[in-house]
């Protein structure tokens, strides 16, 4: 177990935290999760290269195991490809319902200790602990108590992340994997942030960073030598974003419980997407997952939504709404393939994609504690 940083005392951490008015903020995100699933269901693949996903010539990977990643085999990279890189890779189905059903069991854990949870997908997950329902106080505790709890109940391992904001937990959860634990204390979030490679940064892809070392931005502390007008000029809106990452800082909330205007997914890839084929295949993944969440929200729209982001970090996305509500997972597919293929040839290839229905019946705009259309759909 990778365990770091170790915190103090339950009553030093509510005092400091109290004083300085900050939150206690964790960052679940589960080692590997579709295919650790199936290597725990499969003790013939323990230890083997494993990618969940399709093994034909149009296939694409939705997740690697770490064994399959010493190869540089990734997530949404063709099959022939990861198949050229790993001989040895075998490939498996993916069970998304067993995924659901694990997902599940994980979020019951989360909330044993806390109501303030904020899934992003169905193997990561914010939580806010500042006010925890046992009185622990300590955050660090809590989200080893949390990890020996899902190694107990599922068998697998979690990574997490703790401190003051999202951001800085998210990139902590992240530092240690797998099966770790990093802790970024009030007062450290710039100086943890400084030493970083820009790649580490949430929405920064290969092409992003590409870009950034051409302007002679490598590492946190490059980004945050660079004004907020120079920033604008060649990132746009994103520019804001990275300002405030360079400097530790991120004022979001965790949202549980949040009002539901829409039902949808998105999705980075770790490599850039381009062709028509991978494309059409990547939303296809993408519908499979968003049109579940919408048959177990009972949600009824009229609008669908597709969003993609260029690897210049433009964000384009495009609509089409109906007189009626959207009537099956046929009809929400083509509506969606229908707005992709408009928009072919693309100018540039696309790190981001994502799909959403809205214009939900009045009924349908319930609380609800899912991921919204801002969720990321990691390991489709």
């Amino acid at each position: 177990m990778n365990d770091a940083m170790e915190d103090g005392s339950a009553t030093n951490d509510r005092e400091t935290d109290e004083a300085q008015g900050l939150r206690k903020i964790i960052h679940v995100d589960m080692d590997a999760f579709f295919a650790s699933v199936e290597q725990r269901d499969h003790p013939e693949l323990r230890g083997k290269p494993v990618a969940v996903g399709g093994s034909g010539g149009r296939g694409v990977v939705a997740a690697a195991s770490y064994e399959a990643r010493k190869f540089g085999v990734r997530s949404a990279m063709p099959s022939i490809t990861a198949r050229r890189r790993c001989p040895d890779l075998i490939f498996v189905r993916h069970r998304f319902d067993v995924y659901k059903q694990v997902s599940q069991q994980i979020r019951a854990i989360f909330r044993h200790y806390t109501p303030h949870v904020e899934p992003l997908s169905l193997d990561e997950a914010y939580l806010d602990v500042t006010e925890d329902l046992h009185g622990i106080g300590s955050a660090t505790r809590i989200a080893q108590l949390i990890r020996a709890a899902i190694r107990e109940q599922t068998g697998l391992t979690a990574s997490a992340g703790v401190s003051y904001n999202k951001f800085l937990a998210k990139i902590a959860s992240d530092q240690n994997k797998p099966d770790g634990l990093c802790v970024i204390r009030p007062g450290e979030g710039a100086a943890f942030v400084a030493t970083l490679p820009v790649r580490r940064f949430h929405g920064v892809g290969p092409k992003g960073a590409e870009k950034m070392a051409r302007l002679g931005i490598e590492t946190g502390a490059d980004l945050a030598a660079k004004d907020i007008a120079f920033l604008r000029a060649h990132f746009g809106s994103f520019a804001d974003y990275l300002y405030r990452a360079a400097r530790g800082v991120d004022l979001r909330p965790v949202r549980a419980n949040r009002i539901r205007k829409s039902v949808g997914g998105e999705r980075t890839y770790g490599e850039d997407i381009s062709s028509g084929h991978a494309l059409r295949e990547a939303l296809d993944a993408i519908v499979d997952i968003v049109w579940d969440s919408i048959e177990r929200t009972g949600a009824r729209g009229r609008t669908v939504t597709l969003k993609m982001k260029y690897t210049d970090f433009r964000i384009v996305s495009r609509s089409r709404s109906l007189s009626r509500n959207v009537a099956d997972k046929q009809e929400f597919a083509r509506l969606g393939h229908e707005l992709l293929d408009a928009m072919l040839p693309l100018p540039l290839p696309i790190r981001l994609m994502g799909l959403t229905l809205s214009n939900l019946d009045q009924g349908d705009a319930q609380r609800d504690d899912r991921p919204q259309d801002t969720a990321q759909l990691s390991l489709l």
